[in-house]
Protein backbone atom coordinates (compact mmCIF):
# COMPACT_ATOMS: atom_id res chain seq x y z
CA UNK A 1 0.00 0.00 0.00
CA UNK A 2 1.59 3.30 -0.95
CA UNK A 3 0.39 6.50 0.67
CA UNK A 4 0.74 9.90 -0.40
CA UNK A 5 0.61 13.20 1.73
CA UNK A 6 -2.38 15.55 0.11
CA UNK A 7 -2.30 17.94 3.45
CA UNK A 8 -0.80 18.71 6.28
CA UNK A 9 -1.49 20.48 9.48
CA UNK A 10 0.02 23.52 8.17
CA UNK A 11 -1.58 23.18 4.82
CA UNK A 12 -4.86 22.01 6.62
CA UNK A 13 -5.31 25.17 9.12
CA UNK A 14 -4.70 27.66 5.77
CA UNK A 15 -7.38 25.38 3.90
CA UNK A 16 -10.24 25.80 6.86
CA UNK A 17 -9.18 29.24 7.28
CA UNK A 18 -10.08 29.73 3.52
CA UNK A 19 -13.46 27.89 4.03
CA UNK A 20 -14.44 29.98 6.79
CA UNK A 21 -14.07 32.89 4.56
CA UNK A 22 -15.48 31.84 1.93
CA UNK A 23 -18.42 30.53 4.69
CA UNK A 24 -18.17 34.42 6.13
CA UNK A 25 -18.74 35.96 2.91
CA UNK A 26 -21.96 34.19 1.82
CA UNK A 27 -23.61 34.00 5.41
CA UNK A 28 -22.25 37.05 7.00
CA UNK A 29 -23.16 36.94 10.60
CA UNK A 30 -24.60 33.14 10.36
CA UNK A 31 -28.12 34.68 11.64
CA UNK A 32 -30.20 32.47 9.40
CA UNK A 33 -27.11 29.77 8.82
CA UNK A 34 -26.27 26.68 10.68
CA UNK A 35 -23.91 23.81 10.68
CA UNK A 36 -24.99 20.58 10.10
CA UNK A 37 -21.89 17.90 10.27
CA UNK A 38 -22.34 14.09 8.69
CA UNK A 39 -21.58 11.29 11.03
CA UNK A 40 -19.16 9.70 11.59
CA UNK A 41 -16.36 11.24 10.09
CA UNK A 42 -17.88 14.89 8.80
CA UNK A 43 -18.49 16.22 12.59
CA UNK A 44 -15.07 16.71 12.80
CA UNK A 45 -14.77 18.92 10.42
CA UNK A 46 -18.00 20.45 11.18
CA UNK A 47 -16.45 21.28 14.65
CA UNK A 48 -12.96 22.69 13.19
CA UNK A 49 -15.00 25.18 11.20
CA UNK A 50 -17.78 25.63 13.74
CA UNK A 51 -15.22 26.89 16.33
CA UNK A 52 -13.35 29.31 13.73
CA UNK A 53 -15.95 30.57 12.74
CA UNK A 54 -17.49 31.61 16.23
CA UNK A 55 -14.05 33.02 16.93
CA UNK A 56 -13.75 34.49 13.82
CA UNK A 57 -17.45 36.63 13.91
CA UNK A 58 -17.60 36.71 17.70
CA UNK A 59 -20.97 34.95 17.87
CA UNK A 60 -23.05 31.84 18.67
CA UNK A 61 -23.73 29.74 15.52
CA UNK A 62 -25.99 26.66 15.50
CA UNK A 63 -24.22 23.28 15.08
CA UNK A 64 -25.88 19.81 14.85
CA UNK A 65 -24.62 16.17 14.05
CA UNK A 66 -26.59 13.90 11.63
CA UNK A 67 -26.88 10.48 10.84
CA UNK A 68 -27.63 8.86 7.52
CA UNK A 69 -27.33 5.21 8.47
CA UNK A 70 -30.81 4.02 7.74
CA UNK A 71 -31.63 6.44 4.71
CA UNK A 72 -29.01 5.16 2.98
CA UNK A 73 -29.56 3.09 -0.43
CA UNK A 74 -27.53 0.50 0.67
CA UNK A 75 -29.04 -0.02 4.29
CA UNK A 76 -30.40 -3.06 3.70
CA UNK A 77 -28.07 -4.62 1.31
CA UNK A 78 -25.41 -5.23 3.93
CA UNK A 79 -24.67 -8.86 5.65
CA UNK A 80 -24.34 -7.37 9.08
CA UNK A 81 -26.14 -4.51 10.54
CA UNK A 82 -25.29 -1.36 10.58
CA UNK A 83 -25.30 0.60 14.25
CA UNK A 84 -26.39 3.99 14.19
CA UNK A 85 -24.41 7.28 15.26
CA UNK A 86 -26.13 10.17 17.33
CA UNK A 87 -28.06 12.48 15.23
CA UNK A 88 -28.04 15.70 17.50
CA UNK A 89 -30.38 18.65 15.96
CA UNK A 90 -31.25 20.78 18.69
CA UNK A 91 -32.77 23.68 16.60
CA UNK A 92 -35.46 23.64 14.15
CA UNK A 93 -33.93 24.09 10.65
CA UNK A 94 -37.58 25.46 8.48
CA UNK A 95 -36.94 28.36 6.33
CA UNK A 96 -33.10 28.89 7.54
CA UNK A 97 -29.62 28.11 5.16
CA UNK A 98 -27.74 24.78 6.06
CA UNK A 99 -23.94 24.46 5.74
CA UNK A 100 -23.62 20.91 5.12
CA UNK A 101 -20.44 19.73 6.29
CA UNK A 102 -18.31 16.19 5.48
CA UNK A 103 -14.90 15.18 5.37
CA UNK A 104 -14.50 13.47 1.99
CA UNK A 105 -17.06 13.58 -0.83
CA UNK A 106 -17.05 10.50 -2.81
CA UNK A 107 -19.91 8.80 -4.62
CA UNK A 108 -22.89 11.36 -3.54
CA UNK A 109 -24.61 8.63 -1.97
CA UNK A 110 -23.88 9.94 1.63
CA UNK A 111 -25.05 13.57 0.99
CA UNK A 112 -28.07 12.05 -1.07
CA UNK A 113 -28.88 10.27 2.69
CA UNK A 114 -28.08 13.67 4.47
CA UNK A 115 -30.96 15.78 1.96
CA UNK A 116 -33.61 12.95 2.89
CA UNK A 117 -32.15 12.44 7.13
CA UNK A 118 -33.00 16.71 7.11
CA UNK A 119 -36.24 16.87 6.26
CA UNK A 120 -37.21 15.20 9.64
CA UNK A 121 -36.07 18.79 11.28
CA UNK A 122 -38.09 20.73 8.35
CA UNK A 123 -37.63 22.36 5.35
CA UNK A 124 -34.40 24.18 4.95
CA UNK A 125 -34.27 28.09 2.88
CA UNK A 126 -31.16 26.52 0.81
CA UNK A 127 -28.83 23.61 1.68
CA UNK A 128 -25.20 23.74 0.68
CA UNK A 129 -22.58 21.32 0.74
CA UNK A 130 -18.84 21.76 2.22
CA UNK A 131 -16.29 18.99 2.12
CA UNK A 132 -12.89 18.82 3.01
CA UNK A 133 -11.74 16.57 0.11
CA UNK A 134 -13.73 16.30 -3.20
CA UNK A 135 -12.46 12.73 -4.83
CA UNK A 136 -12.93 14.10 -8.60
CA UNK A 137 -14.37 11.13 -11.57
CA UNK A 138 -15.98 8.80 -8.72
CA UNK A 139 -19.33 10.29 -8.24
CA UNK A 140 -21.97 8.14 -8.62
CA UNK A 141 -25.12 10.79 -8.45
CA UNK A 142 -25.08 14.42 -9.41
CA UNK A 143 -23.71 16.53 -6.48
CA UNK A 144 -21.53 18.67 -6.09
CA UNK A 145 -19.96 20.92 -3.28
CA UNK A 146 -20.33 24.55 -3.25
CA UNK A 147 -17.16 24.80 -0.65
CA UNK A 148 -13.87 22.74 -1.25
CA UNK A 149 -10.92 22.13 0.46
CA UNK A 150 -9.22 20.34 -2.13
CA UNK A 151 -9.95 18.68 -5.43
CA UNK A 152 -8.18 15.48 -5.72
CA UNK A 153 -7.71 13.23 -8.77
CA UNK A 154 -8.65 9.65 -7.95
CA UNK A 155 -9.71 6.37 -9.48
CA UNK A 156 -11.86 3.81 -7.35
CA UNK A 157 -8.71 1.92 -6.19
CA UNK A 158 -7.91 4.75 -3.88
CA UNK A 159 -8.82 5.66 -0.56
CA UNK A 160 -8.82 9.47 1.00
CA UNK A 161 -7.34 8.63 4.60
CA UNK A 162 -8.25 11.91 6.66
CA UNK A 163 -6.67 12.21 9.85
CA UNK A 164 -7.41 14.26 12.82
CA UNK A 165 -6.17 15.42 16.27
CA UNK A 166 -9.89 15.75 17.05
CA UNK A 167 -9.72 11.87 16.37
CA UNK A 168 -7.09 10.72 18.67
CA UNK A 169 -4.58 11.24 16.13
CA UNK A 170 -0.64 12.91 16.49
CA UNK A 171 -1.15 15.53 13.55
CA UNK A 172 -3.87 16.59 10.87
CA UNK A 173 -2.88 15.12 7.77
CA UNK A 174 -5.15 13.81 4.78
CA UNK A 175 -3.65 10.62 2.79
CA UNK A 176 -4.26 9.47 -0.59
CA UNK A 177 -4.01 5.79 -0.30
CA UNK A 178 -3.01 3.43 -3.36
CA UNK A 179 -3.61 -0.06 -2.67
CA UNK A 180 -1.65 -2.93 -4.55
CA UNK A 181 -2.33 -5.06 -6.54
CA UNK A 182 -3.22 -8.35 -5.65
Amino acid sequence: MQKKLILDTHLLNITVNRLCQQLIENHGDFSDTAIIGMQPRGIYLAEMIHRKLESDINRKIDLGYLDTTFYRDDFRRRDTPVKANTTKVPFIIEDRNVVLIDDVLYTGRSVRAALDAMIAFGRPQKVELLVLVNRKYTRHLPIEPDYVGKDVNTMDTQKVLVELEAQGFKDNKIWLINKESE
